[in-house]
């Protein structure tokens, strides 16, 4: 009895602070069957979770990620649950490969209806712990930015021809609140996303092209395992985050937000400086005080 009053109090606070939209299965049949929906990073986590709630429910699944045998084993999923399903290994940090994924896919299918931008690389790191590693800004911005900018510039043309289409960008809270030490790199690359895809809505939605952004709450996947603080906060499965994913879809909203960014933002905003210090001092009480320098040409 206990652990189900747990088991609801977690699940309440999990809702309250991450927010919990869910579009039914007949509404995203409705949205998306016989539809050529694209999702990136397909092969664990929220886009394999998306991805398998979109053959569900009658879409045609392109499944995009660098892993070919996971990402086989996904879309066979898919099939033999009677859906439609295709695979793509691609490393999205690489321009070439993008630019022929997108011609394999319009050459095979036609179009695309809906591209869902998920793929993603996740950093935590000091940046004390970071002067020799300009590469992970490289990388992060190669697969969290560049690539899906280059995605999205290679399936638009289509798109507004056809007079149709949407893109749905998995973003995260953090680019709305107020920004975390440690986060640096990875915050950046999201945000650089975030507001390039924003301005690009503001040409295209005249062409029947819509955008939609989730800014998704904490997560338990993969990406956030390492992460031993996130663990013990409240967040959602994949299978939920999902329902985020597929609501945007369906409902081609503007933005999923969860319930704690907006008055986190305006915090943030209003008390910029002394929401600043008091990030500042979290930042140190957490371990992160002043090192030694590491000399010049030192590597780790």
């Amino acid at each position: 009895m206990v652990s189900g009053k747990r088991a609801v109090g977690w699940g309440l606070l999990v809702a309250l602070a991450q927010g919990r939209r869910r579009v039914t299965d007949e509404a995203l049949t409705a949205a998306v069957g016989g539809q050529v929906v694209l999702v990136t990073g397909a092969s664990y986590g929220i886009g394999e979770a998306t991805a398998r709630r979109l053959g569900q429910a009658g879409a045609k699944v392109l499944l995009v990620a660098r892993t070919a045998d996971r990402l086989e084993e996904v879309a066979a999923d898919i099939r033999a649950a009677g859906g439609e399903a295709s695979a793509y290994a691609v490393n999205l940090a690489d321009p070439a490969a993008v630019e022929g994924l997108a011609r394999n896919v319009l050459a095979e299918h036609g179009h695309v209806d809906v591209l869902v931008s998920n793929a993603g690389r996740s950093i935590r790191r000091a940046i004390a712990d970071s002067y020799q590693r300009f590469h992970d800004i490289e990388r992060t911005n190669a697969i969290n930015y560049l690539g899906p900018a280059k995605l999205v510039l290679e399936l638009l043309p289509s798109m507004r021809e056809r007079r149709s289409g949407h893109i749905v960008n998995v973003s995260t809270a953090g680019v709305r609140t107020p920004p975390m030490a440690r986060w640096s790199a990875y915050l950046a690359s999201k945000s650089a996303f975030d507001v390039w895809l924003r301005c690009v809505a503001q040409e295209i939605r005249s062409d029947k092209v819509t955008v939609s952004t989730v800014y998704m709450g904490l997560v338990h996947t993969r990406m956030s395992e390492p992460t031993e603080l996130l663990n013990k906060m409240p967040g959602l499965t994949p299978e939920q985050a999902a329902d985020q994913v597929c609501t945007a879809i369906a409902e081609r909203t503007h933005n999923i937000t969860p319930p704690f960014v907006r008055p986190a933002e305006l915090v943030g905003n209003l008390f910029r400086i002394p929401t600043d210090r008091l990030l500042e001092q979290y930042f140190r009480l957490s371990g992160g005080g002043p090192k030694r320098r590491q000399p010049p040409g030192a590597h780790e």
